[in-house]
């Protein structure tokens, strides 16, 4: 287990000096779900939510939330991202809707939390879209499933 360098030597929180760091290729990717009924699944691949395109208005609010990543955690470096990709994959038989979020920067930090927070946007903004009708969702495991670049490497999740 390594040392967590989000603080100092008296126990205080900092923000990381990452200025002698070399840029390169960060990638991360996380993912999540939003359990749901089956009528609000199926409503929102229909397109018949009367607020609208629910996966258009979260893929939106997935984007948004990891360039903001910085002002919402608070020893996030802010990042200047080359990409944020969500992609959503409805499940019929367990009546959820899969979210998997994969950001690349090319700097001095990782991307880790940039995907997990639009991760969690995306599946808010579900919850947000679809509550009027479904107030029983459940958003579940959050997580990282990989990242790369940077000292410490590749880091691939083990299968569960």
């Amino acid at each position: 287990m390594g040392k967590l360098s989000h603080f100092d030597r008296q126990g205080r929180a900092r923000m990381v000096d990452v200025g002698s760091k070399s840029p390169t290729q960060r990638i991360a990717v996380a993912s999540g779900r939003v359990v749901m009924k089956a009528e609000t699944l199926r409503r929102i691949m229909d397109k018949e939510i009367e607020k609208g395109d629910v996966l258009g208005v979260a893929r939106v609010a997935g984007i948004m939330a990891a360039k903001r990543t910085g002002e919402v955690i608070p020893l996030c470096h802010p990042l200047n991202i080359d990409s944020v990709e969500i992609f959503f994959q409805p499940n019929v038989e367990r009546s959820e809707m899969r979210i998997e979020t994969r950001v690349k920067s090319t700097g001095k930090t990782g991307v880790e939390m940039e995907a997990l927070v639009a991760t969690a946007a995306s599946a808010l903004t579900i919850y947000d879209m679809c509550k009027a009708i479904d107030r029983g969702m459940k958003i579940s495991e959050i997580m990282l499933l990989k990242k790369s670049g940077g000292k410490s490497g590749t880091y691939i999740r083990s299968a569960e």
